[in-house]
């Protein structure tokens, strides 16, 4: 008889561990228990970055044939703010009325102990000769700067000779039952920096001054129309926000030297960086005068054509659910977006209504539920590579 594991169980547990960014916080030890005694190989990489805090993360692995078919995700979660103000103690992982709360039991805590639960089921059925390999890829960085976190873990995997064929991402991409949404891609994320110089003078007399913040208004006019485009097959339109402008002039009769905004995009794949840095430079250009424009990009567009990974998903959701789970790319961003450059990724996990929200919880009926989903998933994909 092989080891068990109690998806909920697993999943208190690991909200019982205080794993804010970057701490570790015992909940990589305890999975990494965990998968030991399943017999995956386990291996703990700390990374380190200049003015960074050191990020310990894990790779499992059990089986040395293809395809290996890897799950992702997080043990660390934000801070829970007061914890005054939470009905339960946010770390206590406490279950009521059919509902396990804590902070991270939805962003993700349950979704990694669901696969590990469902790897354990699926190796006590079939055995470690299943045709193929399943890992795990868990960081403590994906809720802070993302630099010493899944990043660097593929880069050490690269170096290992290490590869992944498939991935799947545990990240609660259900908005409000399990089985409505997976996700196929993410749109990308860019945000602009906009600085107008100008010359400072007397509001009477605006002749003799040249106002910034009269072209910033210009600027920015634009792109309050608030999308970009119409958009495309997998994606929805792109949209822009302005997020902050700032003048810091206290004084009211007094033009200032210089005026800035902040704005961010939501692209899809219409769109890289480049050119929408272009277009920005564009707009400010024909509005005229000096500016300083900086931008930020964590990540294009991308997306996963749906295929072998994504129909294992969808059938699994399908067979436990009785949904049809829409394949979308809405959303922020996640570590999807470093995966998907070495293996076919989809995300799929529990509903996310209450992540980074005060009394944060997921029902126990959706972690047994998503548990029989990445168990079923398992072998459907497995089935299906053997042909």
């Amino acid at each position: 008889m092989g080891k068990e594991i109690d998806p909920v169980r697993l999943t208190r547990d690991l909200v019982r561990c205080e794993s804010v960014t970057p701490a570790e916080g015992g909940a990589l030890a305890l999975l990494e228990e965990q998968l030991t005694e399943l017999g995956f190989t386990c291996r703990r990489l700390v990374f380190k970055d200049e003015g960074t805090p050191d990020v310990e993360n894990l790779y499992a692995r059990i089986g040395t044939a293809a395809p290996n078919l890897c799950f992702a995700g997080h043990t660390d979660v934000v801070p829970p703010g007061n914890a005054a103000d939470w009905a339960l103690p946010p770390f206590s992982g406490e279950i009521r009325d059919g509902k396990l709360f804590g902070r991270g039991s939805s962003d993700m805590k349950s979704g990694v102990a669901c696969f590990a639960a469902a790897a354990a089921r699926f190796i006590e059925k079939r055995g470690t000769d299943f045709g193929g390999s399943i890992s795990f890829l868990i960081t403590g960085d994906e809720e802070g700067p993302a630099i010493n976190g899944t990043v660097k873990v593929l880069d050490w995997m690269a170096g290992e000779g290490e590869t992944i064929d498939a991935c799947i991402v545990g990240e609660p991409t259900n908005p409000e039952s399990l089985g409505q949404m997976m996700k196929i891609g993410r749109r990308g994320s860019f945000t602009g920096y906009l600085t107008v110089h100008g010359t400072q003078g007397h509001s009477a007399y605006p002749h003799l001054a040249d106002n910034p913040v009269h072209r910033l208004v210009k600027m920015l006019e634009p792109l309050t129309a608030g999308v970009l485009d119409e958009g495309t097959e997998h994606f929805q339109p792109s949209t822009v926000a302005v997020v902050t402008v700032d003048t810091g002039n206290p004084a009211t009769n007094v033009i200032p030297a210089k005026t800035s905004a902040t704005f961010n995009a939501r692209f899809n794949d219409l769109h890289t960086a480049e050119s929408l840095e272009a277009t920005f430079r564009e707009i400010f250009d024909a509005v005229g005068g000096r500016y300083d424009f900086r931008v930020e990009c964590t990540s294009n567009a991308f997306v996963t054509e749906p295929g072998p990974l994504s129909d294992a998903v969808a059938a699994a959701v399908r067979e436990v659910t009785g949904k049809n789970p829409e394949l979308s790319t809405s959303g922020g961003t996640s570590d999807a977006r470093f995966i998907r450059k070495f293996c076919p990724v989809v995300e799929f996990g529990i509903v996310g209504q209450t992540m980074h929200k005060t009394d944060e919880h997921v029902t126990v009926a959706d972690i047994e539920a998503l548990t029989e989903i990445y168990e079923t998933a398992l072998g459907k994909f497995f089935d299906a590579a053997k042909g």
